[in-house]
């Protein structure tokens, strides 16, 4: 008989009802701001074939032959820049987050429901969580991918890797997942919102720019929704602002290599603002749910930077939403529509 490679968790019982949980993924992190740490972190996500998409054989032989051997520093020396004594802040914002909803899902559920976090690339993965949470008896499972926007470099990264642990499993959770929520109508009050409460307290610029992650553009033209999430996002915005097209401006960041990426880029697009006359600038990123390199470095020190140089006076950068109420409450929500019929609303039960 073939071996068996199946993989048996404690924790299911016929004689229990199902219990219910919920794994949040983000992108993930080095474990320091090294380059001996980042260098594995890198790997990890450059390697993916999802992220790239090249030969395997000729990607292989740029990512070890070239990049590895030059990026680790140069990252590293981002990563330091924003590192805290808590560690990395996409670390730090994602835990923070995880835990602000495991406390508001108990308050609006009548059942226990758990929720864990894991990174996509780095640790905790995908796998221990998901047999973390079977440990503990989980046997449906929501995935929360903290991406409003799908892309298949993220969104279906995390769903490669769902789909990879549980291929393994004797038993497999009855699964659910969130594709994405670029237009749900909470998270676009949520993302209103905390502009709005920013802009109370510090001023409102002369123009907001919504800055996104970049992808190469020939992702788009494969059949890659993103692009056009990103617009829809960006467009709601707009209209629960009531900003013009003119007033509220859509950018792509972090473009690597030189393959197009989508258009306008971020640091081309903050250098002409400032040259047009443009002083104050306001920078928001709707695409990261909890604030990280991306934000941190790129958004908030080096195109303040570019923009400065290029006559611009101040570029303020808008925090994302973090574990702010309104991200736990339009994600809370979120949860309790993709988990109908397996959690009960603690208003529901007491209608009833």
């Amino acid at each position: 008989m073939p071996r068996n490679h199946y993989t048996y968790l404690g924790g299911h019982s016929n004689d229990q009802s199902s219990k219910a949980g919920v794994l949040l993924v983000n992108l993930g992190t080095p474990e320091a701001p090294t380059a001996r740490a980042v260098r594995p972190y890198l790997a990890e996500f450059l390697g993916d074939p999802r992220v790239i998409e090249y030969p395997r054989w000729l990607w292989w032989l740029i990512l070890h032959g070239v990049i590895l051997r030059i990026r680790p520093a140069r990252s590293a020396h981002a990563y330091a820049r924003i590192w805290t004594s808590e560690g990395s802040p996409l670390r730090v914002g994602s835990e923070k987050l995880a835990t602000g909803l495991q406390e508001k899902l108990g308050q609006l559920c009548t059942e226990p429901v758990r929720v864990a976090l894991a990174m996509r690339y780095g640790t905790p993965s995908v796998r221990t969580q998901i047999e973390q949470l079977q440990r503990q008896g989980v046997q449906r499972l929501l995935v929360l991918p903290l991406y409003p926007q799908y892309s298949a470099t993220s969104t279906g990264s995390v769903i490669d890797a769902v789909a990879d642990t549980l291929k393994q499993l004797r038993w497999p959770p009855e699964l659910r997942i969130v594709n994405d929520y670029h237009n749900d109508e909470g998270h676009i009050q949520a993302l209103a919102h905390s502009i709005e409460r920013w802009w109370s307290k510090h001023g409102r610029g002369e123009k907001l720019l919504l800055s996104f992650h970049g992808i190469p553009q020939r992702y788009v033209t494969a059949g890659d929704p993103y692009f056009d999430q990103c617009q829809n996002t960006a467009q709601l915005l707009r209209t629960h602002l009531g900003l013009s097209e003119t007033e509220l401006i859509v950018s792509f960041q972090s473009r690597v290599g030189r393959e197009p990426w989508l258009e306008p880029y971020t640091d081309a697009t903050v250098q002409r603002l400032a040259k047009e006359g443009v002083k104050r600038l306001d920078v928001a990123c709707p695409g990261f749910s909890v604030d990280c390199l991306e934000t941190l470095e790129e958004i908030a020190m080096q195109n303040r930077d570019f923009f400065i140089g290029a006559g611009g006076e101040d570029l303020r950068y808008i925090p994302a939403l973090n574990d702010s109420p309104e991200q736990l409450s339009s994600l809370a929500a979120l949860i309790l529509k993709h988990t109908h019929g397996w959690l009960q609303p603690a208003s529901a039960a007491q209608a009833t």
